[in-house]
């Protein structure tokens, strides 16, 4: 007897759908962005200080397939068939010349950081031109780079090895440019670029003020300018579509940007990275063939304070720190003696703890790519954030641990885990002293750096937490705001203050019966749940504090942790 097969339970490629089910994921035609000005009380944000509005609303046209790339079939989240990574839209914003945020937000010390000073030095493009940054207070000269550390500001990553110091010239240190033009370049790497017809004139018009905004979505990515007329602020600048990469993060490099210079590096799911220069519309393209790594990057960012040097986190559980204007080679993840290991086929966290050097930034070998590179986890890391200071590296991941790292001196000296599931996003406070994690669990934790404990757990989303941020306008220290959203297409607000934090009754009664001494009580209670203390290695020299030592917390039960409602909740109709 014959049956007919049933109806497929999912969409296939003629009928995919993007996951908020509305727009086709992958058109089979390009499509033009949508700039719309929405009116009406759905798209006001009331809360305490006043009314926000949104002017203008900008939809990203997806790009159209690759004619060999092949298409999802299924789009089935429980799918065992992994298909390669894929994210919505990232988005950065940079302004060359911003309103600052107020300095006394930044000057905050906590008790393992010290205030950041980091020197201001000039860049040569051409041989009879200078530039220098804006991002920075100081009048040191080029030098300053790589000067050595003194009290009361943040060294440099790497500054102590001398093999990592670009050589000098007659005219300072000389700055190299991406080799290959990107409009008229061959490579199968990418596709096709689409400037616009008016690059040059809008390039022109655009003031120091103004807001550029690049973003990425799947196979492209896109450079936008929002302070042009509204009838062209939608067409981009620059349209970049790849062969079969998708763009999965990016970051600018405020350090460097200039009234004539912006540096973008974009990480591929392809483990490709690309160093993408606006102005002179040229890239070099970063671990080629994958020859440092085969893992796809799921972020990327500029090293504080360095024109060359950034950080990627591969999906392996890696941290590897490159650099723009250095040669590839074969990685051999290197010993404490910085020879080769042969047996880097079988390394695993099992056999090295809880942090693993592969190739310390202290290793004589800098003639070529990596940098440095740290094995901290066998699954994959999902986001990371720099400190203010630019001491510290918060690392959440899909173990369900946030991980706290004195990257300048490679030790790992604190490890929290989430209360359900992986976490997925991580910010830092503007003073330094708080880090922000969402995740699987729904919620939204607040760690404090100082006290080395959990301090509260925000409750308001119905699903995975995908994004945290602080308000730096909103924040002095005392008080902060900061914002969520998730994948119930809700946006909170929250307001935090420590003195308004309502503890459980259970908790308040326990820890009455238990201080019995001058330590904080949530000082006490990070040492007294740390399942082993170890000591992360490190080829760096340095003060050895009782606050560079490893603790490994426990979960903290939510009948003892304060709970923090949001202030303001709104549902996306989008």
């Amino acid at each position: 007897m014959f049956v007919l097969p049933p109806p497929p339970r999912y969409p296939t490629a003629t009928t995919a759908t993007s996951p908020n089910g509305q727009t086709p994921a992958n058109p089979a035609v390009e499509m033009s962005n949508v700039l719309t000005h929405p009116t009406g009380s759905e798209y006001q944000l009331a809360v305490g200080e006043g009314i926000y509005t949104i002017h203008d609303s900008l939809h990203l046209a997806p790009p159209p397939l690759h004619p060999q790339e092949t298409p999802i079939i299924s789009s089935n989240p429980l799918a065992t068939t992994l298909g390669p990574p894929r994210v919505g839209v990232k988005l950065s914003t940079c302004i060359i010349n911003p309103r600052r945020t107020p300095s006394s937000l930044y000057r905050s010390a906590t008790a393992r950081s010290t205030r950041s000073n980091i020197g201001t030095y000039s860049v040569k493009e051409h041989e009879k031109e200078s530039r220098s940054s804006h991002e920075t207070n100081g009048d040191g000269p080029t030098s300053q780079m790589f000067a050595n550390s003194t009290p009361g500001r943040t060294p440099i990553f790497g500054e102590d090895n001398h093999f990592l110091s670009p050589p000098l010239g007659k005219e300072g240190l000389k700055r190299k440019k991406p080799k290959s033009n990107l409009v008229k370049s061959n490579s199968q790497f990418i596709s096709r670029v689409i400037p616009h017809d008016q690059l040059s004139k809008r390039l022109q018009e655009h003031t120091p003020e103004g807001l550029f905004v690049f973003a990425n979505i799947d196979r492209a990515y896109q450079w936008l300018d929002f302070s042009s007329l509204a009838a062209v602020r939608a067409q981009p600048m620059m349209k970049i579509l790849f062969a079969r990469a998708h763009i999965l993060c990016h970051d600018i490099n405020h350090f460097t940007k200039f009234s004539n210079h912006v540096d973008v590096i974009m990480g591929a799911n392809t483990g490709d990275i690309v160093w993408f220069e606006a102005y002179s519309q040229r890239y070099v393209r970063i671990n080629k063939g994958n020859i440092i790594s085969a893992s796809p990057i799921s972020e990327i960012r500029w090293l504080p304070g360095s024109e060359n040097l950034f950080l990627a986190s591969h999906m392996d559980g890696t941290l590897i720190v490159y650099d723009k204007e250095r040669d590839d080679a074969v990685f051999i993840p290197e010993a404490t003696n910085g020879i080769p290991n042969l047996d880097h086929h079988i390394t695993t966290l099992e056999n090295h703890g809880p942090l693993h050097i592969n190739k310390s930034v202290n290793s004589k070998n800098q003639k070529s790519n990596p940098v440095a590179s740290w094995r901290i986890s066998n699954h994959c890391i999902t986001a990371f954030a720099f400190s203010p200071d630019s001491r510290h590296l918060a690392v959440v991941s899909e173990d369900g641990s946030l991980r706290i790292i004195n990257y300048l001196k490679e030790q790992l000296i604190d490890l929290y885990p989430s209360y359900y599931g992986a976490f997925i996003c991580v910010c830092w406070s503007p003073d330094g002293k708080y880090v922000l994690t969402g995740g699987q669990d729904d919620l939204v934790s607040i760690w404090s750096l100082h006290e080395r404990r959990i301090v509260a757990r925000c409750q308001g989303h119905h699903s995975w937490v995908t994004a945290v941020a602080f308000d730096p306008w909103r924040c002095d220290g005392r008080n902060y705001r900061f914002g969520s959203v998730g994948e119930d297409r809700r946006l909170l607000l929250w307001d935090f203050n420590v003195g308004m934090l309502r503890r459980p009754k259970a908790a308040s009664i326990r820890n009455r019966a238990s201080v019995s001494s001058h330590v904080p009580v949530g000082r006490m209670r990070a040492e007294s749940q740390a399942t082993n203390r170890l000591r992360s290695n490190s080829s760096l020299t340095g003060h050895d504090t009782d606050d560079d030592e490893l603790i490994e917390h426990e979960v903290e039960s939510r009948t003892v942790t304060a709970e923090l409602p949001p202030v303001m909740a709104i549902e996306s109709r989008g």
